[in-house]
């Protein structure tokens, strides 16, 4: 049995998983079942549900919204379906709930109060800086490019230099013994 190899770099968001019937046999390796492809554009699942999420986490920012209103108000959204919504209500949910003690973490990288900062900039460092610090099975360079991506999307024009800045400063702080540092 043969297995197909996973680029390095793969993000984790499009990980294979082993096969359940593959691999039964002492010393033979699981065959690993192929990416999911998608058309060039095409945003994967974990993508859209960061996007969902920092959307509402800057509606949020501006209304103090309550966590189940902004959950129905973006379940309502165009592709949200496509969205994986057990994670953007675990990253949305757990973004919010630790706002004041990721805003304590972000605020020694940040070169300016955070009130300053655009509101689409606090959605996405708050967003990945929880992802840093609760999701150690995502690694930091996922949570980073994905942070920077998003901030490309939604940011103003250099916003994603500051993220991808704030950022790396940030992960060397949550996880200095990841691999690959």
């Amino acid at each position: 049995m043969t297995s197909k190899r996973v680029p390095a770099d793969a993000a984790a968001d499009d990980a294979v998983t082993p096969d359940e019937n593959a691999g039964d046999k002492p010393g033979q390796t699981p065959e690993r079942k192929p990416k999911v492809k998608r058309a060039k554009g095409e945003r994967s699942a974990r993508r859209r549900s960061r996007e969902f999420a920092v959307q509402a986490l800057y509606a949020w920012q501006l209304a103090d919204t309550p966590l189940r209103d902004l959950i129905a108000q973006t379940s309502e959204m165009e592709e949200y379906t496509k969205a994986d919504e057990a994670c953007f209500k675990r990253l949305l949910g757990g973004a919010i709930r630790e706002a004041p003690a990721l805003r304590e973490a972000i605020g020694p990288h940040i070169d300016r109060p955070w009130a300053e900062l655009s509101p689409v900039e606090r959605s996405i460092l708050l967003l990945a800086a929880y992802e840093l610090k609760e999701s150690q099975e995502v690694p930091f360079r996922v949570v980073i490019n994905e942070a920077v991506e998003i901030a490309k999307s939604f940011g103003g024009t250099d916003g994603h230099r500051y993220v991808n800045g704030v950022l790396d400063k940030l992960a060397r702080v949550l996880r200095p013994l990841e691999p690959a540092r």
